[in-house]
């Protein structure tokens, strides 16, 4: 019965330690990092940033000429 308890115990820390925001934060900070820096090497990923930009200008572009259009 102790070591249920011992285990339970261990299981809740984990899962207390997985759901904190600071926890959830790092996690996904690391993760969007990972998509632009390769992780190892450090090397920034250009391909990935030259789409984001790309997806940016894009975005831009379409507001503009939508903006344009409609006060016309």
């Amino acid at each position: 019965m102790e070591a249920t308890r011992e285990r339970l115990a261990g299981t809740i820390d984990q899962l207390v330690h997985r759901a904190s925001p600071k926890t959830i934060a790092r996690r996904e900070i690391t993760s969007l990092k990972g998509y632009f820096v390769d992780l190892e090497t450090g090397q920034p990923r250009t391909t990935n940033i030259l789409k984001v930009a790309g997806g940016l200008v894009g975005v831009v572009t379409l507001f503009a000429v939508v903006r344009a259009a409609t006060r016309d």
